[in-house]
């Protein structure tokens, strides 16, 4: 081909410039684009070849902080199990005391005492269902976090399995440690106290029993006593009684005439009181109800007599508490002889003249005859001393005696009512001085067993399960990807050069608990009512009460000592405690304020959650000999990232000797222990944990098998393969 001179002389300005080839004054040249998009095309792929290559290497760390935290979530489903023996155990204790408490309120009234006998035997028998069911589950948990480090292997190995697979043909292999490895061993003691108190309270039985029914005896005399004065002072308006006639007769009202429409609100004070203020207002307002002399004296010799009747309810007074009575109704003259026991037959106050047939004696100063008095008299004076009788006022001694008699003897008198009001009381008293003693008795002895059962409340509180389990500080996993793929698998490209394969990739995690606001515990404890409903729903009488109890207590848990309170007033409000004597409402509410005192916090039942930590923080909370190697590899791996080391392989043997340890002991299903209240004939509810998918499915080698692959991940980085 042949060129022109002009293009000849182009393209040899084009050769002599470096660039020529690539761009002109016009642009980019054909050439020149085409490499741009080459290379643009070559570094798009090489990235995306290097992203794909580093993501596969990091699946493994995404693998591994699932497989901690289904590790540690074993120790959380623990410690859940944990808090529900707990959660029966103390309410088991709680349950015994409540119920022989009750049977010891049950003693103190002869409505109630039959049920006595057997919540006695029932809260004896819920002591033994608590000590045995405490017993194995202490045992049961044992065995069960003996297990947890397999469990928690299990689970780890099942989740790292379960992203096999994938673009990048993954296969996951993966081994948890808990630490610690070992827990604490769990103990729970016994109940001691509450058999001795059952002991003393059956001691004590009879005794309590006798001196209820004699207190119920007296206190239904008392009782039908005060009724009676209650109706006779205000009780049997609008009929005649003293508050009717206070009114009627003198127009007291008000303050100074109170009526009351139960007795239960009433008080022997009120009728006292009332006829106080009778008599002051009669005296304020007496006056002559005609203008003869016979009505003035008599009007006289009334006023003599409510002046006496002020005085001597004056006297009178009312002291009552609830374990005594001590009252005075002085009780007014209704006749002429029981007038000559008072002071108004000595009382020096009648104005005496002397007339043709000797001294002769009036009613009152106001007398036409008593004019020019030389002195004066009392009654008894002048029927000792032969008075003759005054021809205008007619004074005796039986004058005086009949001012009250009329009105004492009908019942439209308020004397009438007063005297049965003054009777009733100096009978209630009576009554009472019966009563009270038998109630002291009866409070002393109960209320001293009731003192008993709050200071064993208070130590049964404190008796609780508690677990310091493996993985308490957290879980450890080693997770490896065995597989050993093409870098190219899944992304084959001409812009890049396949050269080798993946090896294998192995990544550490940790994971630890932190508390979480969750039903899961409630949940578990919904499930052991349910079954507590469904096996012991047919008892009836003192055991229902029993179950009534427990199952109150064993929902209240959560919310602490209100709760317990309200389960307590149930079980109280199924007996009929009501009694003449009021021992019965006595002991119920001495024992209510016994258990008020304890003071019992809401449980926690909140669920732990797993949440990931750095490895270093679960090994460093940790003194075990594993933690210890862990944190010297990891130590080394970070000084020295290529070192070659056998630590990692005694890291891995560490981690399997602790997980195999419990295997031998699992099968399906863990029946931590059993309730079994009322002996062998009571129902029986299991308290039984299944285990989790990946431990029933897992084989005896799983974790041997789990670290043998892990230990050829070493193997293979390093090209050391330990004997072990």
């Amino acid at each position: 081909m042949k060129f022109g001179k002009g293009c000849a002389v182009h393209l040899r300005w084009r050769c002599r410039r470096p660039f020529g080839l690539f761009r002109d004054e016009e642009g980019f040249t054909t050439v020149g684009m085409a490499l741009a998009l080459l290379i643009t095309l070559s570094l798009v792929f090489t990235t995306a070849q290097v992203y794909r290559v580093t993501s596969a290497s990091a699946d493994v760390q995404d693998v591994a902080d699932a497989a901690a935290l289904a590790a540690e979530n074993q120790v959380a489903e623990f410690m859940i199990v944990v808090r529900a023996c707990d959660a029966v155990v103390l309410t088991l204790s709680l349950t015994s005391i409540v119920v022989t408490g009750l049977g010891v309120a049950a003693l103190c009234t002869p409505v109630t005492a039959p049920a006595s006998e057997a919540l006695l035997k029932a809260g004896r028998d819920v002591a033994k269902a608590r000590d045995s069911f405490a017993e194995k589950a202490a045992e049961g948990l044992n065995r069960l976090q003996k297990a947890l480090p397999f469990l928690a292997a299990a689970s780890a190995a099942h989740v790292a399995s379960a992203n096999n697979g994938g673009p990048m043909n993954a296969s996951y292999v993966a081994l948890a440690v808990l630490a610690p490895a070992e827990g604490e061993p769990i103990e729970v003691g016994g109940m001691e106290g509450a058999h001795a108190l059952a002991d003393r309270a059956e001691a004590e039985s009879e005794d309590i029993k006798r001196a209820g029914e004699q207190a119920e005896q007296a206190a239904e005399e008392a009782n039908a006593c005060k009724e009676r004065a209650f109706r006779r002072d205000c009780g049997d308006e609008p009929g005649y009684c003293m508050s009717e006639r206070a009114r009627t007769l003198a127009g007291l009202s008000g303050g100074d005439n109170p009526r009351f429409n139960s007795v239960d609100a009433w008080s022997f004070s009120v009728p006292l009181e009332r006829a106080r203020a009778y008599y002051v207002k009669r005296l304020a307002v007496e006056a002559p109800q005609g203008s003869s002399t016979e009505e003035r004296a008599r009007s006289a010799l009334r006023l003599r007599f409510y002046r006496f009747a002020t005085a001597e309810l004056g006297r009178g007074y009312v002291h009552e508490t609830e374990d005594s009575f001590d009252a005075l109704f002085p009780h007014l003259p209704k006749n002429t002889d029981e007038m000559r026991a008072t002071a108004l037959y000595t009382e020096v106050a009648y104005p005496v003249t002397e007339g043709e047939g000797g001294p002769v004696m009036h009613a009152w100063s106001g007398c036409p005859a008593a004019a020019g008095a030389t002195g004066m008299g009392s009654i008894a004076q002048m029927e000792q001393g032969g008075y003759s009788t005054c021809s205008e006022c007619g004074f005796t001694a039986s004058s005086m005696g009949k001012v009250a008699a009329a009105s004492t003897s009908i019942d439209n008198g308020f004397e009438y009512h007063y005297e049965a009001v003054a009777q009733a009381a100096d009978e209630y008293e009576q009554a009472r001085a019966k009563l009270d003693p038998l109630a002291r008795k009866v409070k002393e002895k109960a209320g001293g067993l009731f003192d008993e059962c709050l200071d064993l409340l208070r130590q049964v509180s404190s008796k609780r399960i508690d677990a310091a389990p493996p993985g308490r500080y957290g879980a450890v996993v080693l997770v490896a990807n065995t597989s050993a793929a093409p870098t190219s698998t899944g992304f084959a490209s001409g812009f890049v050069h396949e050269a080798g394969s993946l090896g294998a990739r192995a990544a550490v995690s940790a994971a630890t608990l932190l508390d979480e606001g969750s039903d899961e515990g409630k949940n578990v404890l919904n499930s052991l009512l349910d079954g507590l409903k469904d096996k012991g729903g047919a008892v009836t009488g003192a055991l229902g009460v029993v179950l009534d109890c427990w199952s109150g207590l064993l929902s209240a848990y959560l919310e602490g000592q209100d709760a317990i309170g309200r389960v307590l007033e149930g079980a109280v409000d199924a007996l009929p405690f009501a009694s003449a004597s009021g021992l019965g409402s006595w002991a119920a509410s001495a024992f209510q304020k016994a258990v008020a005192a304890l003071g019992l916090e809401p449980a926690k039942l909140g669920a732990l959650k797993p949440v990931l930590v750095n490895s270093a923080h679960v090994a460093g909370a940790d003194d075990t000999a594993f933690s210890a190697r862990f944190l010297a590899v990891k130590a080394q791996a970070v000084a020295h990232p290529l070192a070659s080391t056998d630590l990692f392989s005694s890291v891995v043997t560490s981690a399997e000797a602790a997980a195999i340890e419990g295997i031998a002991s699992l099968d399906g299903t863990v029946e931590i222990a059993s309730v079994q209240l009322f002996g062998d004939g009571g129902p029986e509810i299991p308290l039984t944990i299944a285990l989790p998918q990946a431990a029933r499915d897992a084989a005896a080698d799983l974790v041997s098998s789990a670290a043998d692959a892990v230990r050829s991940v070493y193997a293979q980085v390093t090209g050391v393969r330990t004997w072990e």
